[in-house]
């Protein structure tokens, strides 16, 4: 899977900046690496996207609560913690962001900062091949019986009228790129990581594709594969997308925070909601329960651990 080669603060192959660099707007980094690395992973024969019927439109969907039950990078570290990648602590850390999002409503951009940084720092000097080989295996264990149907069935939709579906997601893109493969979608946008020799630094290029990043991404992505934004389509759950939703001509909210909610009333964008009734009290509760299992889990090892060593 591609990643952008270079050191921090010093400009790579491409001629950006990686991350450090004061004179580009690192949203915009963000953005452009992740579109060339979208369009590098799937090339026709002229090095392009394959061209479909519908040459100006494309759909673009948000993963974590849209297309996939949960944050997808949540159940990525639960597998890397059965693999012992990650510390007890680090599983910890992110049982509880997961267990503020899923109470709270809304993704807090600080705490998601964090905790993605921190999941990328983890895989600092190991080669790039093997966390895509371990990307495939917890996809299939941890994720694929997560995906919304009803929001699958919303991309296919588009990709029968002839449509590229990118997924546009703050994952790391080589595990985004994957979740994208196994549904049959065209591509997908991510965070990308910086790797040298095909093996991770621990940085990133630029910043975490979200929020306005991923607009950026989207924006790129257009211009390079000759989109008119105007026909373009874009969903998510979560009111830090609306950057990339007004990017679009066409906005639909899925699965919507209470904010996205009312922004897309106000901005009559559509609405489509997979979580009804019993069944979203029964999902978010599941949710909460098994964020707060695993942290008592945790820290209840940790505890054994410091009495053992006393």
């Amino acid at each position: 899977m591609p990643t952008r080669q270079g050191s921090a603060g010093g400009a790579d192959h491409n001629g950006l900046r990686a991350p450090g660099a004061d004179t580009i707007d690192s949203a915009k980094v963000a953005g452009r690496a992740s579109a060339e690395a979208a369009v590098a992973a799937a090339p026709g024969p002229d090095g392009s996207l394959a061209t479909p019927p519908d040459l100006t439109a494309a759909a673009f969907f948000d993963v974590d609560n849209t297309m996939m039950m949960g944050a997808s990078l949540f159940h990525f570290a639960r597998g890397l913690a059965a693999r012992k990648f990650l510390t007890a602590t680090d599983l910890a850390g992110f049982a509880w962001q997961q267990l503020k999002f899923r109470v709270g409503g809304q993704e807090n951009p600080q705490d998601m900062q964090a905790s993605r940084e921190q999941a990328l720092s983890f895989v600092a000097g190991r080669k790039v091949s093997e966390l895509v080989e371990l990307s495939e295996e917890i996809y299939d264990e941890l994720m694929a019986d997560r995906i919304w149907a009803g929001t699958r069935a919303l991309a296919q939709m588009h990709l029968d009228a002839g449509q590229r579906v990118w997924l546009v997601t703050a994952t790391p893109v080589e595990l985004a790129q994957i979740i994208a493969r196994r549904l049959g979608l065209t591509g997908a946008l991510g965070t990308v990581a910086e790797s040298s020799d095909g093996v991770y630094t621990g940085r990133l290029v630029g910043e975490m594709l979200h929020g306005r990043a991923k607009a950026h991404a989207v924006r790129a992505l257009a211009a390079s594969e000759g989109l008119d934004l105007r026909r373009c389509t874009a969903y998510s759950d979560s009111a830090n997308d609306i950057p990339m939703l007004s990017a679009v001509g066409t906005a639909v909210a899925v699965n919507p925070d209470q904010r996205l909610r009312d922004i897309a009333r106000a901005r009559s964008w559509e609405v489509r909601d997979f979580r009804t009734g019993r069944k979203a009290a029964r999902i978010g509760l599941n949710s909460i329960m098994g964020a707060s299992a695993i942290a008592g889990a945790v820290a209840a090892g940790l505890a054994y651990r410091r009495r053992d060593r006393s």
